[in-house]
């Protein structure tokens, strides 16, 4: 078995910390000669590079980024059983990392986190964004404690997680004033060579859109495609094309002014998955947005 030197992995986590090994050295109360060697045999017991020179001070690399955080986790740990022997109180928030799709809108996200943040624990919020293939390979390498995602995780990419369904909604054609005046009418036939704006095709709301024009034998002028559904909504704000919206969302989008519904995709359905890496789900964090998920994020689409 590979044991962990912990004194590195400590003048490792005090050096990014701190930003340089001068000042690491100051609270260590060692000598920078000391510490850069220490530094040195940790990468070389690990086979990676964890530090790179980034102007006077140093910074993690990739791989040194995952190997701090979860040195912030022993590290955070170790003093709360310290706290706990010498029955000190302990305030230590529990840490919920959640994977983001880019295509999720993130109001629906911020729906199906938001009960776990009123947890009787103090909870610590980490969000990343990402493809489901790159929040899906961090899942594995338990970076995550869950994934939200409109598309549930595929044998093809090769990972062993579990995809839970949240819920389910329709989706509307919205645009601003002018556009929406313009394409009610006659809708959907009204989409044919109108100016689209569209996730980008590798996502599954995008395959069932396409579908649906298929079905209709409309062919719209597609003049945006976005992995990020906030940059798509963004410049649908902006009159630049009529888009899908989520029609949980709906209400709230048509409140910000500018935009209108355009009609109903009927047809279309929006899925939303929670992925996590053990069939059953343990982390109370994880376990409030599954239990709210249909009352809070998915109510208003019934």
């Amino acid at each position: 078995m590979e044991w962990l030197n912990y004194h590195h992995l400590y003048y490792f986590w005090t050096v990014v910390r701190k930003g340089s090994i001068a000042k690491a050295c100051e609270e260590l109360r060692l000598a920078p000669p000391t510490v850069s060697a220490q530094l040195r045999d940790f990468e070389d017991h690990l086979g990676e590079k964890l530090l790179e020179r980034s102007g006077r001070g140093l910074v993690p690399t990739e791989m040194g980024q995952r190997v701090y955080r979860q040195a912030e986790e022993i590290f955070s740990i170790g003093q709360e059983i310290m706290d706990t022997v010498k029955h000190r109180p302990t305030r230590r928030p529990m840490r919920l990392a959640v994977g983001i799709d880019d295509v999720l809108p993130k109001i629906v996200a911020y729906r199906i986190i938001e009960p776990a943040l009123h947890l009787k624990v103090p909870v610590q919020l980490w969000c990343r964004e990402g493809t489901l293939e790159q929040l899906a390979a961090g899942l594995a390498a338990h970076e995550f404690d869950v994934v939200l995602s409109d598309a549930p995780v595929t044998p093809t990419m090769n990972v062993q997680v579990y995809s839970h369904q949240l819920g389910t909604t329709g989706v509307v054609w919205m645009g601003a004033r002018h556009l929406a005046r313009i394409y009610a009418r006659g809708f959907p036939k009204s989409l044919d060579g109108a100016p689209i704006l569209l996730p980008t095709d590798d996502t599954a709301i995008r395959l069932r859109i396409d579908q649906w024009f298929a079905s209709l034998g409309v062919r719209p002028n597609v003049v945006g495609e976005f992995e990020d559904y906030a940059l798509l909504r963004a410049f649908g704000h902006g009159g630049a094309g009529v888009f899908p919206v989520p029609a949980i969302l709906e209400r709230e989008y048509h409140r910000e002014g500018n935009l209108r519904r355009i009609g109903v995709a009927r047809n279309i359905l929006e899925h939303v998955y929670a992925i996590s890496a053990q069939e059953e789900v343990r982390h109370p964090g994880v376990v409030a947005i599954y239990e709210n998920a249909a009352r809070r994020a998915f109510a208003r689409s019934r």
